[in-house]
Parts: structure tokens; sequence; C-alpha cells
């Protein structure tokens, strides 16, 4: 069992969308021999993109997983999405990898989805190599794209261990600068060792310096040895290149084409004998019942513990729990222990995924991704265990979401029905956020982006058949008061017998922003009975929900209730409650009435060229650019904008920069509606609400 995860590597292949990735799982499978035609994500008939969403886009939406055999190892590849839309998938993911391959197109360079994944590479301390892919494409570049992987990727450092033959049309081949071998591929992508081209002898020399030199660098004893003269070995070279991946002191870089298939036996090779087996990285840290760090290596023989790092929700087979087992060994059936939802489960078979099937498979020890299926409570972030030896994992969180629509039902009385399915399609995208908003009594469905709603929507109608229409959402206005008034409010009603008699005076005054309702009871020598006091509060509360410009929560202001009269017979809490409301009512048509609207912190990051279209459009936003910081080739605003003019921002930044900018928002205060605003706004919500 221990061989086994000496010989298990699992990669994720990440990338910005367009770069290659489908493509570069499609063409491993094939030289794997697991798949026996090489699809593509033009014809629709790839083995790792098969959802009906995906084939329409041309594009992954959903992370594919597949295991193959290479040279006595089993890889196992994540094959991520790479557009912004559906990152978060992505992110969670890349928790159950050790390795990834960065797959960089070698005519566009590096993009911001790319560096991205990068930094999630980083934060789950992931070794990495650069592929860069498509050198058979005109304008394909390779210098040029290792300036870009300079510039933008450039902790760690890249080391080249391959050069290209050629380029564009021409591109034949590769030279590996470790064996100095140089290989041709003809039309099927067969290798055929020849001599380095007589023209690329003095770059291989020189290249070949700087990789020793580079190499040499994170070995004390190396460097000495090569800066003395010395001839460093082949072996020498790559077992400092191995501990210097694995330990991300470098990311060697290689090169190819995944349409000619040329460099991607090197690649499967070079995973093999580079990137790290379960075992290589550091025991992952938990937290036992008694909320102490605890640590989990990948031994086969340690209590089981794994971690939910994605859910399928299927109508039909119900839900597939896919899973990363840390540590320990886990039979074909069974039961284990849910730490999170502190529950016992029971799985009655073990499956490895592959593209659209599942496998069954008989065990599965430490760093297998495997999967179980109909799991009654376990979701994803959920961490699985041995009953007798309990741990739980910190799962990473998604990113925040950046688009909300309301949702109206197309059939008359599905509201629920819309709620229910979209509850089980949240267990399998946690990108997705749902909320009922009680204040303007809509269904929310926030996520990453337009395209990542509208996706959602197909998947609601084609697994649940609920159809809904995507409407704005309402913005959630407040109102408040800018100047301090005293009035009286008075309820007297004289009806027979008993009366209603209540009168009260009170001050009403503004608060600074976000300090919400205060009520200070200033009454001296019994003017109103102490009984009666709360039910002036509550006439006042009940009133401030609905507010008088046009009907928003009144926020932030202090009502001090200093004098008033009672009669001894007549006096109810009903009389002083309604009291209270006729005050606040008389109170905030006084006191300046403003409409306040939430203003939400945006940090938009986009390529330089983009900057001035970006700060302009914020500008007719109404925004405020609060300040511009550098990052790599890239320039990231920080700005504050009101929320009622950036309910439709993704697409227009998507368009503005083609794909390449991205944002995350969040609210940050509510602000005064700008007066020459008020009347328009104002209309136009009464007109909406008839």
């Amino acid at each position: 069992m221990t061989e086994m995860v000496d010989q298990l590597r699992n990669i994720a292949l990440i990338a910005h969308g367009g770069a290659g990735k489908t493509s570069l799982a499609e063409v491993m499978l094939f030289e794997a021999g697991v798949s026996n035609r090489l699809g593509r994500v033009e014809d629709g008939n790839t083995v790792m993109d098969f959802e009906p969403e995906e084939l329409k886009r041309q594009t992954s939406i959903s992370s594919g997983f597949y295991q193959f055999p290479w040279k006595k190892h089993t890889i196992s590849i994540v094959d991520t999405p790479g557009d912004q839309n559906f990152f978060t998938d992505t992110k969670m993911c890349m928790q159950a990898v050790e390795g990834a391959v960065v797959v960089v197109d070698g005519v566009d360079g590096v993009k911001v989805q790319t560096e991205q994944a990068w930094d999630f590479a980083g934060q789950f301390d992931i070794s990495c190599i650069i592929f860069i892919n498509k050198l058979d494409r005109e304008r394909a570049d390779f210098s040029r794209t290792l300036n870009d992987i300079s510039e933008c990727l450039n902790k760690p450092k890249y080391v080249v261990l391959q050069l290209p033959i050629g380029s564009e049309t021409n591109f034949e081949g590769v030279v590996d600068l470790i064996s100095l071998k140089a290989y041709a591929y003809d039309a099927d992508g067969k290798a055929t060792a020849i001599d380095i081209p007589e023209d690329m002898q003095d770059k291989v020399e020189m290249e070949r310096e700087n990789l020793i030199e580079n190499v040499a660098e994170i070995d004390d004893a190396l460097i000495e040895r090569y800066l003395e003269g010395e001839t460093i070995s082949d072996e020498e070279i790559k077992a400092t290149i191995r501990k210097g991946t694995i330990e991300r002191a470098f990311v060697p870089v290689l090169c190819g084409s995944t349409t000619q298939r040329i460099g991607i036996n090197l690649l499967m090779d070079f995973i093999i004998d580079f990137l790290p087996c379960p075992s290589d990285k550091k025991p992952k840290i938990g937290l036992d019942m008694n909320d102490k760090e605890v640590e989990r290596a990948a031994d086969p023989k340690a209590p089981f513990s794994g971690f939910v790092f994605k859910t399928l929700a299927d109508p039909y087979a119900g839900r597939l729990s896919i899973f990363k087992i840390v540590s320990g060994t886990l039979g074909g059936d069974g039961t284990f222990y849910n730490s999170t939802k502190e529950t016992k489960e029971r799985y009655n078979q073990l499956l490895t995924v592959a593209g659209k099937e599942q496998q069954p498979c008989s065990e599965a020890g430490p760093g297998a991704i495997v999967a179980v299926a109909k799991l009654k409570e376990t979701t994803t972030g959920d961490t699985l265990c041995d009953l007798n030896d309990k741990i739980k994992f910190k799962c990473t969180e998604p990113l925040p979401t950046l688009i909300s629509f309301a949702l109206v039902s197309k059939a008359k009385g599905d509201e629920d029905k819309i709620y229910i399915s979209l509850t089980k399609l949240l267990e399998e995208d946690t990108a997705l956020k749902l909320e009922r908003k009680a204040e303007t009594k809509e269904i929310l469905l926030s996520g990453l982006g337009q395209v990542h709603i509208e996706c959602i929507i197909e998947k609601l109608k084609r697994k649940f058949n609920v159809e809904v229409l995507l409407n704005t959402p309402k913005v959630p206005y407040r109102e408040t008061i800018k100047k301090k008034v005293r009035v009286q409010g008075k309820h007297k009603k004289q009806s027979g017998g008993h009366g209603q008699y209540g009168d009260c005076w009170i001050q009403m005054e503004p608060l600074p922003r976000g300090k919400g309702f205060e009520f200070v009871d200033a009454i001296v020598g019994g003017a109103i009975p102490k009984t009666y006091i709360p039910a002036v509060q509550k006439g006042i509360l009940e009133a401030s929900s609905k507010g008088v410009l046009a009907g928003f929560p009144c926020v932030d202001f202090r009502v001090t209730l200093d004098d008033g009269t009672f009669h001894a017979v007549d006096s109810s809490e009903m009389a002083f409650k309604i009291a209270g409301t006729v005050a606040f009512k008389k109170a905030v048509l006084d006191a300046v009435p403003i409409l306040l609207e939430p203003i939400m912190k945006v940090t938009v990051t986009t390529p330089d060229e983009f900057m001035g279209d970006i700060m302009g459009d914020l500008n007719s936003r109404r925004g405020r650019v609060l300040g511009v910081d550098s990052a790599g080739k890239n320039q990231v605003i920080n700005a504050n904008v009101p929320m009622a003019e950036f309910l439709t921002y993704a697409p227009d930044l998507r368009s503005m920069t083609g794909g390449r900018g991205m944002y995350t928002m969040e609210f940050s205060h509510y602000d005064e509606v700008p007066a020459q605003l008020v009347e328009k706004l104002i209309e136009a919500i009464k007109s909406s609400e008839e």
C-alpha cells in the first residue's frame, strides 16, 4: 500500500479559459491508452466536458476527474474550469492535489485567471510545472511568453527545462536541457530522437548553463562544486530539480502543443519523475474533538481521514460525494464518521470518477481521490474520519459572489419548488448563495457572474423541470433624517364607555451612519406610567419599518421620550403605541427625511491597457476611486460604488476587458442618495410597486 502512495500523482490542470487544459487532458488520456479517440472541445466530444451546459458554451464549468496508468504509476488528473464564472470549483478542487500543470497559451501569454490559480497553488502549497502550449499557432512566441511568466508568475521563479524546435507552423519538437536530447514529432504525435539542430547549439548550451546555475542554487554543496568548475551529473541535476519543484523553490517550464501532440509524452514523464506523491508533502493539520491541532500523514496504516471537496447532485442517482483520502485505507463498503456534521455515514460502494462515469474500486489508500453515492448528511467541506479517532479539517472558503438576480417563477405557485430544487444544486456548487429577502419579497440567487447564474438556471430546468425568469434585484434603500426636532404624538378617541388616550412628546435626532435606532426614556415625575413607555417604543419601531419617502426602513436616529400625559381610565398600551406611531410620522416629516443607498467596496483587477476605460466607467456609475495599486502587469483599482449602479457590472467588465478583468465586491456602508436623483428614484419605486 505504501508503494501505491509513492506511485500516485494527483495533478490539477490550471489556467485561464482557452489555454488548452481540456485538450491537454484529452491527449494525456489518449497517450496513456485509456481513450481510443482524440476528442475536441470544438466538437463537443471530449472525455472531461460532458454536461450539456459545457458542450453549449465549449468551456469547462465543472472540474473533470480521471485516473490512468503511466509507466508503473497512476496519474490522477483534475481538469479545472478556467472561466471566472466557475472559478470557485477550481479553488475547491485544488485542495485535493499535490501538484499542478499550469497551462500557458504561447500566443496570448498569462491571463488573469492563470494568476488567480497560481495564487491558490501558493495558498495550498502545490508544486507546479508550467507547460507553454499552442507553440504551433500563428503569433506564438516562446521568449515573449517567458517574459510574461516572469512578470506575472514571478514567485517562485521559473527554470527552463525545454526549448522549442522551430516556431509557429514550423514548430516540430523540443530539446530536453537535462538529457541534452532533441525530439521531433510526426503528424501522429510520435516522437523520434534527433540531433540538436545546429542553429540551436549555442542557445542550448547557454540555457543548459542557466539551468544548472538556477538548480544548484538550492543546494549549498552543489553550488560550491559548480562554482569551482566541477561537472554536475544528470542524475544530480534531476534529484535537485525534483527537490526544488516539490519544495516550491522554483517552477520548471516545459513546452509543446496539444493539437500536434508535441511534448505531451515528456510532460507525462516529467509529472512522474519530478512532481510529488502524497507522502512527499507535509502532513495535513486538523483539529481533534478538543480543538487541539493534530497532524495526519499520508500513511495507509494511520486512522482513516479525508475531506469532501466536491459534490454532484442528481435528481435520480442522488448525491455523489467526491473526497480525498488524507490518511488510512478504505474498503469497498463500510461506515465512517462525519466529524463536521457529527454523524455516522454508511456507504455501499467505493468509486473512482472517470469523466462522466464512475468505476467501482475495492480499496483506496492515502492520496486517492474517490467518491461514494447517497450519503445522507455529507456535503462539500465536510471531514470524514474513523469513528474511534476523530479529526476535523478546515475547508477552503468559496470565492465571494459578485452578481445577484431575483428569480420569478414562470409557473404560478412554483416558488417553493424553485427554492427546494436550487438548494439541491447549491450542494454541488458552493459558489452560489440563495436567500429569501423579506424586505423586498424576492428569492435572490447570487453567483460569480451572469454566465454562472444562467448555467444554473439551465441546470434547474434540465434536472428538475423548473423554469424561472431572471430579474434585476431591488436595491435595499434606507431612509433617515438630517435635523433634530421635538413633536407631540397624541391619540384620543371617545366612543362610549372606555375611550382611548395616549399622549407623548418625543425628541428625534439623527445618529451617525450605521448606528441604527436608539430609544431614551427621559420621563420624570411619572408623566407617563412606566408600563406604557415600552408601548411608545414599540409604536415608533413598527412605524420606522416603513419610512415616509418610499416605504423603506428608517435607520440611524435617536428618539428621546421626555414628556406626555395619561388618563387614569382611558389610557392603555395600545393607545400609547398608536401615539408613538403618530409622533414618529410627524417627527420624520419635520426632520428633513432623506434616502440612503448601499455603497459597495469594489476592487477591480485589470491589465494596464484597460485602465482608462474602467476608471471612466466607474465615474459614470457615480463611483469614487480610492486608490490604484500595481500587481504584476495588472492594475488594482479600489473604489466605492453605489449598489444600484453595479448590479450588472460583471458582463460589462467582461466586454470592456475581453474577459481579462476581474472584480470583487462587498457591502461597505450606506450613504445619501444625491438630491437630483431622489425624486426620479421615488417615482420609479412607487410605479414598480403599483
